[in-house]
């Protein structure tokens, strides 16, 4: 959910301060006993303890697996030893034992891996419940290690109000959130939002450690102005490179208004209902050679209705409502990965580790839907993705992707969509970096309703949203990003950027007037990553400036936005 975060998590630990200042008072550490979080193992009254490396290379085998998980603030630390970070410790619950075992890759009487070791990091990491997590051996005898593993949590609540602006357009909302309600890592939100186009309240429950500590369940539930949405689903996926089976189930239904636009406005709508089934099982041989081949085989439904809805413009010529359709469809999957991971700094994120996937990964999923099965149709339904990693001279790095979807078979019902992207990461320094992306898209659909929309709101900052629209899509944008020591009450990174847009959507029955030239735009402005919250969000306060535009767009546009990244 969108929110002004640099408020947020502050907010959030006041409210609760002032709701449980007696009890804070009564129960209020003074200090924490616990040392910091380190990487270095520590030394035994034997001498210093071998490397996992070196650990491995003896065929030692795990002994005891030690959990030591920390609370949010650090209070040996002076800089975090105030009455708002003992305050924030008193009220948080930590995250329980068995939560951390569950994501362990590892148990007691395996020998050691490296691999596991790291790749087990890597996983965690990714689960923004904890802020820092380091695993290290602690003791060493007879061939037997001890490992402990540290982590320390963010915080998870998220109550207050949310607002954000871009493309020319608000989004506002309330509600609250707990992604690791009582220590458990279960996710509970309900909340309410208002955009340009709806308004709605929202309820999810995720549990994402049930059964065998890997599968998730997941539940939501929306109620909208122009519809309502709900969806289940049972997952148990490759979690890892070495997971040599998943399985899934997922149902949802979807109702709301579709629009279309021309120049940033709307100029037609209609009623779209979406209902999709799917089930899944897959199998592995897991990691051999340092690569994964997995197979999987499933059913898919899904049934797209649309109608006209009263008072409300409908497509006109050359744009037309779409047809129907009811697609059953058996298929089979393949997924390619190779094990080849980045740990870096200061790329998407201020100050946090991050991993890029180095690695070729590619998947492929063909399916056919048959009319025996219930579909209007025969068609083929086909997939394909794949990404590398490229490393480059002076630790720049070039991230590459591709997919291709679509459905043939049928003319009327044939569609496609294609997509790439190239991502530049140069890193002259520690504090800035020369990011670069260049993106498109291409749509093949008789459905001349269909529509890629390029605007504020898509990444070109100083145009409304919607602005351009057609059937084909590019985007490029440089950035010189700026990373910044200021942490602000042990709370918040601090950064920014500089930046060029170039952009432009054309070509079918949907494009805009504005379409006929290449758009682009300059501006400045602040990154604001809040770090010891386990949304992770970064806060972009930008002001924009349109390059080439008519007289109806505005000469500045500013824009307040929540992205996962830089």
């Amino acid at each position: 959910m969108s929110c002004i975060d640099l408020a947020r998590l502050l907010a959030g630990c006041c409210a609760a301060i002032a709701c449980s200042l007696g009890q804070v008072a009564a129960q209020e550490p003074t200090t924490e006993l616990k040392a910091p979080l380190s990487a270095e193992p520590t030394p035994s009254p034997a001498g210093k303890i071998p490397s996992f490396a070196e650990l491995e290379a003896s065929g030692a085998v795990i002994g005891e697996v030690r959990i030591d998980n920390r609370n949010i603030f650090d209070l040996a630390d002076e800089k975090e030893n105030g009455i708002l970070y003992r305050a924030a410790n008193a009220i948080h619950v930590r995250t329980q034992d068995w939560v951390v075992r569950r994501q362990l890759l590892f148990k007691p009487g395996e020998r050691v891996s490296v691999r596991l070791i790291e790749e087990t990091e890597r996983l965690m990491r990714s689960n923004r419940i904890f802020y820092e997590v380091s695993i290290v051996p602690i003791a060493y005898r007879d061939g037997v290690v001890d490992i402990e593993v540290r982590t320390r949590d963010t915080w998870t609540l998220q109550p207050g109000v949310s607002a954000s602006r871009a493309g020319g357009v608000n989004k506002t909302g309330l509600g609250i959130t707990d992604t690791n309600a009582l220590g458990t890592g279960v996710l509970i939100s309900a909340g309410r939002s208002t955009d340009a186009d709806r308004s709605g309240t929202q309820y999810r429950v995720s549990v994402p450690h049930a059964f065998d500590g890997w599968t998730t369940i997941d539940y939501l539930h929306a109620q909208l102005s122009d519809g309502e949405m709900a969806a289940v689903s049972i997952t148990r996926p490759f979690y890892a490179l070495d997971t040599r089976w998943a399985a899934g189930f997922s149902t949802s239904g979807d109702t709301r208004i579709d629009s279309l636009f021309s120049n940033g406005a709307k100029i037609a709508q209609y009623r779209h209902k979406k209902e999709t089934v799917d089930a899944f099982g897959g199998w592995s041989a897991g990691l051999v050679g340092g690569w994964v081949h997995r197979y999987s085989a499933g059913l898919s439904y899904a049934k797209d209705t649309y109608k006209v809805e009263p008072d409300l413009a409908p497509p006109m010529p050359p744009l037309q409502l779409p047809l129907d359709q009811t697609l059953v469809a058996p298929f089979l999957r393949y997924e390619l990965v190779q094990d080849n991971y980045d740990k870096v700094k200061n790329r998407d994120q201020i100050e946090r580790p991050e991993y890029f996937a180095m690695g070729t990964q590619a998947s492929a999923q063909l399916g056919r839907s048959l009319t025996g099965l219930g579909s209007t149709q025969n068609l083929w339904l086909y997939s394909v993705g794949a990404s590398d990693g490229f490393r480059l001279p002076a630790d720049s790095v070039l991230l590459s992707s591709a997919s291709v979807s679509g459905q043939t078979g049928y003319a009327p019902l044939d569609r496609q969509l294609a997509s790439g992207s190239i991502r530049f990461y140069g890193h002259p320094d520690n504090r800035t970096l020369t990011f670069a992306s260049l993106a498109g898209d291409s749509l093949k659909d008789p459905n001349s309703s269909s529509q890629l929309a390029l605007g504020g709101d898509t990444g070109l900052r100083g145009y409304p949203r919607s602005y351009q629209t057609g059937d084909r899509r590019v985007l490029l944008n440089v950035e010189e990003r700026v990373y910044t020591d200021w942490y602000p009450f042990r709370l918040f990174r601090v950064g920014g950027a500089v930046f060029y847009d170039l952009g432009r959507a054309w070509g079918g029955p949907g494009e805009s007037p504005s379409s006929a030239r290449w758009a682009s735009d300059v501006g400045f402005g602040l990154r604001i990553l809040s770090a010891r919250s386990a949304f992770g969000n970064v806060v972009h306060i930008d002001l924009a400036f349109p390059l080439n535009h008519d007289p109806n767009i505005k000469p500045v546009q500013f824009l307040v936005t929540t992205k996962l990244s830089l």
